[in-house]
């Protein structure tokens, strides 16, 4: 068995999960989905938010998951996966303190190399102008909202309409300030932990493309292919659990 800390994207909070988190614990596992700091916040707090911080909050997570764990008499790996935007905070997690997780998984995730941001990877993508007309800046600046009306048409167009229905609603104001800091990861400690990339070949959102490019630009992760748009968690839940609980590794690292 293996416990699971599961971080949100843009905009989401770690509900967005839940039918995912079912299936897993329902297959003996242990789950954790928390909500970042700071989503849905007032300026001032939106603004306060760093990449930095949001990777140490993921330490943590894992570091109580493992505690909770071994005093259920459950000791197993960490997987820390990241959806979307959470890739981010997975790999900067990850170089923050690599004993305090086992694997990593990307789901339809930004893997991006050292010394590169989000905001800097949009400029080698395809445009998406789709994507872009549903995303706005809050009135302080400091943090972006989504256009709910449109976008379940990026977001979730395979998923089913009940859950997007019930999800939409639940967005919340996304900080700003993590997409343009830039990773800085190295080979002795990111690099040390296996990774899994779940690539969602009807994505709308972070379209296949720029998923490949991102593969290529950090090779060396296992790829698991759904035909998913971006909220596999919704349009195939028992697919990414499965996918989730391939990336166990074999036992702990000593």
């Amino acid at each position: 068995m293996a416990g699971f800390v599961l971080i949100h994207g843009s905009w989401h909070g770690g509900w967005c999960f839940d039918a995912v988190a079912d299936l897993l614990r329902a297959a003996g596992h242990h789950v954790a989905a928390p909500t970042l700091p700071g989503m849905g916040g007032s300026d001032a707090e939106l603004a306060a938010v760093t990449l930095q911080g949001w990777a140490q909050f993921a330490v943590d997570a894992c570091q109580a998951l493992r505690r909770d764990m071994d005093a259920a008499g459950a000791s197993g790996p960490i997987v820390l996966a990241g959806h979307s935007r959470g890739g981010l905070v997975v790999s900067q997690a990850a170089e923050l303190d690599p004993d305090a997780m086992d694997s990593l998984v990307y789901m339809c995730a930004m893997m991006l190399p050292t010394g590169l941001s989000r905001a800097e990877f949009k400029a080698l993508e395809q445009p998406n102008p789709d994507f872009n007309a549903i995303v706005s800046p809050v009135a302080g600046g400091a943090g972006t909202v989504v256009d709910m009306t449109h976008a379940a048409a990026v977001f979730a167009q395979l998923s089913p309409p009940d859950a997007v229905a019930a999800i939409l609603p639940r967005l919340m104001a996304e900080p700003h300030g993590p997409r343009s800091e830039r990773l800085s990861l190295t080979a002795e400690r990111y690099g040390r932990l296996p990774r899994t990339y779940i690539e969602c070949t009807q994505d709308r959102t972070i379209p296949i493309d720029s998923q490949r490019l991102m593969q290529a630009k950090l090779p060396g992760a296992r790829v698991v292919t759904l035909p998913a748009d971006h909220s596999p968690y919704l349009s195939f839940p028992n697919e990414l659990a499965d996918a989730l609980i391939s990336a166990i590794p074999a036992a702990p690292r000593q």
